[in-house]
C-alpha cells in the first residue's frame, strides 16, 4: 500500500532524508518513530505530495505521488501534526467544506465518520470552542471523510491529555482495523499501545525496521537472563564463567546475575543448578524494552 525507494530529500544542501526505503503492506499500523529532527515530517509531506522528493519514489495504493498526485491523494488521508482546522466554523460546517473538496456524499458520509470519531454531540460547536481532543477528532473525521485507504497521522495525540491520549488511541485502533496506517511520532508509548511494526528513523535514514517483539529482541543480538539462585557464591560464579555475567545485587545467601548468552540459557541454568544442588528462586528472560532499543540506536555512543 506505500512503497518508498531510495528517498532523499534536500532543503537548501542540507540532508534531511537519505535514502530510505521501506514498504507498508495492507492492514498494517506502523509506527514511524524518530528523534526531533529525525525526518519524520518530512517523509509525510513526501508522502502525501506536499514536498517534491530530491530523489527516488513513493508509491501510494500503487500510484507515484509525483506522476500521479491527485489519484495517490484520493487513496489517503492525512491528519498533520498542527491540524489545520478553522476555529470560526461550526464542526459540522467544517466537515461539510472538506466533503465539498473531496466531492464525496456529504450527508450521508459526515453522519458515518462523526459516529465513528465519536464527534456527534459537538457537531454544532464552534471549532474554536472545542478542547483539543475533540478538535483531533475533528481533523481525524475530515481525513478519513473520502474513505481512504490509507491514514497518515502526524504526532496525532501531541498536547493532549492523559484521558484524551487514551480515547485517540482507540480510535486509531479502531480505524486500523480497517485501514493502512502509519504514525509519525516521537512518543515511545504512542508505538507500544498502538502499533504492530516499528520504523525507527535517525538522521534522516532508517536505522530499524521490524515487530516491535522483533527489536527488544534482537536489541544488541543477545539474550540476557535474570538468575536470582541461592547457592555458594564463588562456585555460581565459577560455574557461570562461561557467559559473560554480571552480579546485580545480594540478599542474604541470594545472588542475583544478569547473564549474557547467544542464545536461550535457561534451560542450562536449570540443569546446572539441579545437579550442584542449588536452589533458584527466580529466573526469567529479560526483553529489552522499546526505550532500550530506541536509545540504543538513535543515541550517540
Amino acid at each position: 500500500m506505500i512503497e518508498v525507494k531510495e528517498l532523499t530529500k534536500r532543503y537548501d544542501g542540507i540532508l534531511a532524508i537519505d535514502r530510505i526505503s521501506f514498504r507498508i503492506e495492507k492492514g498494517e499500523i506502523v509506527g514511524f518513530l524518530g528523534p526531533n529532527g529525525a525526518g519524520k515530517t518530512t517523509t509525510l509531506r513526501v508522502l502525501t505530495g506536499y514536498l517534491s522528493p530530491t530523489g527516488g519514489a513513493c508509491t501510494i495504493a500503487g500510484y507515484d505521488v509525483t506522476r500521479y498526485p491527485v489519484e495517490a491523494k484520493q487513496r489517503m488521508g492525512y491528519l498533520p501534526e498542527n491540524n489545520p482546522l478553522y476555529d470560526e466554523m461550526k464542526a459540522y460546517e467544517y466537515l461539510q467544506f472538506v466533503g465539498r473538496l473531496r466531492d464525496v456524499d456529504i450527508v450521508a458520509r459526515i453522519r458515518d465518520v462523526a459516529g465513528v470519531c465519536g464527534i456527534e454531540d459537538v457537531m454544532g460547536q464552534d471549532i474554536g470552542t472545542l478542547s483539543r481532543g475533540y478538535r483531533q477528532r475533528v481533523g481525524l473525521a475530515s481525513a478519513i471523510l473520502h474513505d481512504p485507504e490509507i491514514l497518515l497521522l502526524d504526532e496525532p495525540t501531541s498536547g493532549l491529555d492523559p484521558n484524551q491520549v487514551l480515547e485517540v488511541r482507540e480510535l486509531i485502533k479502531k480505524l486500523g482495523s480497517e485501514k493502512t496506517v502509519m504514525i509519525s511520532t516521537h512518543i515511545l508509548r504512542e508505538v507500544e499501545a498502538v502499533c504492530d511494526r516499528v520504523l525507527i528513523i535517525n538522521k534522516g535514514r532508517i536505522v530499524a525496521d521490524g515487530a516491535k517483539d522483533e527489536l527488544q529482541r534482537l536489541e544488541r543480538g543477545k539474550e540476557v537472563v535474570f538468575l536470582a539462585v541461592k547457592g555458594p557464591r564463588e562456585a555460581v560464579a565459577e560455574a557461570l564463567d562461561e557467559w559473560n555475567f554480571t552480579a546485580v545485587g545480594t540478599e542474604g545467601e541470594v545472588t542475583k546475575y544478569e547473564i549474557e548468552a547467544d542464545r536461550d540459557i535457561r534451560e542450562e541454568l536449570f540443569t546446572l543448578a539441579k545437579e550442584r544442588d542449588w536452589i533458584i528462586l527466580e529466573m526469567y528472560r529479560k526483553i529489552a524494552s522499546l526505550e532500550d532499543v530506541f536509545r540504543e540506536l538513535t543515541v550517540e555512543q
